[in-house]
C-alpha cells in the first residue's frame, strides 16, 4: 500500500495551541512539531502538510487517522497504552514531566503538591494531565477538576489569574510557555510522570510508521534532531 493517502505528501494533524510543540506564527504552522516533521518528510522525499485540529478533546485527534483524513498525529503526544490500543505509534522521541501552574499571589509558597490541598486543578479535556488530577483528587489532595475545551487553555489560565480555580495543570514546557506572558503566574514544580512523546499513525500503515522511525534514527544521526529540539526547548538541552 502507499505511505500516505495523497502521493508524495504527508498530512500531519496537530492541536494548537500547544507551545512549544505546535504554534501559529504569522497565519501560518510553526514550532517543535511542525520543524521536526519537515525534516522528517525531508529524509523521507515528502512535502508536509500541516492540519489544525479544531475539537474540544484532544483523543479526537486520533480519529482522523483511522478516518484518513490525516497520515500522522503529531502534538507533543504521550504514548499511553490507551492510545497504543488504537494508533501505531513512533519510537519515543522526547520526554517530559506534568507542569502545575499556580497564582503566584494566592499559592506563594507551592512546591509540592502537598501545596495543592483544597484547590480546584483545570484540565484540558482528553489531556494526560487529568491523570494526575484525578489521582490527586482521589488522595484528598485536590478539590475538583474543572474541565476545559482543548482549545480553551487560556480561559483556564483566565480563570486561575481571576482565583475561580487554583492551578492549570499541562506537560512541563508547554505550561511554561504559556504563562510566560502572565505575570500573576507560575510554574513551581513539575509531577515525575516521565511522560514519552511519539508521533501516531493508523494501525494499517505500520510501513509509514517504520519509515518515520527510520528518518528519526538518521536525524538523530546527523545532529539535525538536536539542533531542532536546543532551537525550542534550550533550558531542557545541555550545552554541547
Amino acid at each position: 500500500m502507499a505511505l500516505t493517502r495523497k502521493p508524495g505528501t504527508l498530512v500531519v494533524a496537530s492541536a494548537y495551541p500547544d507551545p512549544p510543540f505546535d504554534v501559529i506564527e504569522g497565519g501560518r504552522e510553526g514550532g517543535f512539531d511542525i520543524e521536526l516533521m519537515r525534516a522528517v518528510c525531508g529524509e523521507l522525499s515528502l512535502a508536509l502538510e500541516p492540519q489544525r485540529y479544531a475539537g474540544d478533546d484532544f483523543n479526537g485527534i486520533f480519529d482522523g487517522l483511522a478516518q484518513g483524513s490525516c497520515d500522522a498525529v503529531i502534538s507533543g503526544t504521550t504514548i499511553t497504552p490507551e492510545r497504543a490500543a488504537r494508533v501505531l505509534f513512533s519510537d519515543p522521541y522526547l520526554e517530559f514531566n506534568q507542569g502545575v501552574a499556580v497564582n503566584r499571589e494566592r499559592t506563594p509558597t507551592a512546591t509540592s503538591t502537598a501545596d495543592l490541598r483544597g484547590l480546584t486543578a483545570g484540565i484540558q479535556s482528553g489531556n494526560t494531565s487529568d491523570a494526575v488530577a484525578r489521582r490527586l483528587k482521589a488522595d484528598g489532595i485536590l478539590a475538583g477538576i474543572s474541565y476545559y475545551p482543548y482549545h480553551g487553555i487560556a480561559a483556564a489560565l483566565d480563570d486561575l489569574e481571576a482565583g475561580r480555580i487554583g492551578a492549570v495543570i499541562k506537560l512541563h514546557p508547554v505550561i511554561s510557555r504559556l504563562v510566560q506572558d502572565r505575570p500573576q503566574l507560575a510554574v513551581p514544580l513539575e509531577v515525575p510522570t516521565h511522560e514519552r512523546l511519539g508521533i501516531a499513525f493508523a494501525r494499517d500503515n505500520a510501513a509509514l510508521c517504520a519509515a518515520v522511525n527510520r528518518a528519526l534514527e538518521a536525524l538523530r544521526a546527523s545532529g539535525a534532531f538536536a539542533r531542532i529540539e536546543a532551537r525550542w526547548f534550550p533550558a531542557t538541552t545541555p550545552a554541547p
